[in-house]
């Protein structure tokens, strides 16, 4: 049944998790293809597709409707303007690294599209970034999954317990990210 779910699944799942968020799907695909359900360089590849989609989006959104947008959301302005003091000191270093910036990280592309960064060198930082990044979680989590069958012994027999374990952390990973931000959305009020 789990192997069924995740092979029929797991890279369309890999690949709108990265699109949504990132990290947490980024690594509980390297773990899934420690365990043999998913080969680790197509996780890679669909983390780096998803995540290419949605930075790509947020910044042609960012470039169309982000004065819009920021007029309406004023609890995002200290973050637009933390990313613009950024943008201006460490153009590239910021659009190579965004995605590694906690709190920042959906928030980056969107501001950056509303700067006068061309769209080519957005696009082809991005790319390198993305690769880097998608590369580098899906690997810690292949290598997480060889740390825990290390410790545990045949890691298959543990795999519901385990799975179970990572999507509770993500979930809670992710309650955590959207409380913080329904918290600082009220204080702005």
């Amino acid at each position: 049944m789990l192997e069924s779910l995740l092979t029929t699944y797991g890279y369309p799942i890999v690949v709108i998790g990265t699109f949504l968020e990132g990290e947490t799907i980024m690594i509980l695909g390297g773990v899934v293809s420690h365990l043999g359900y998913l080969s680790l360089e197509w996780v890679i590849l669909c983390g780096f597709m998803g995540t290419i989609a949605g930075d790509q989006l947020y910044f042609f959104l960012g470039r169309r409707h982000g004065k819009a947008v920021l007029s309406r959301r004023p609890a995002w302005h200290a973050r637009a303007d933390r990313v613009l003091l950024k943008l201006e000191k460490h153009q590239t270093l910021l659009i190579l690294g965004s995605r590694y910036l906690y709190g920042l990280r959906t928030v980056t592309p969107f501001v950056i599209g509303m700067s006068n960064v061309p769209w080519a060198r957005f696009t082809f930082l991005n790319i390198i970034g993305a690769g880097v990044w998608a590369t580098c979680f899906g690997s810690l989590g292949y290598v997480f999954g060889r740390a825990v069958e290390a410790v545990l012994g045949d890691i298959k027999r543990y795999e519901m317990e385990l799975l179970a374990g990572i999507i509770i952390i993500g979930a809670i990973v992710w309650f955590i990210h959207f409380y913080r931000q329904h918290r600082s959305k009220k204080a702005t009020y």
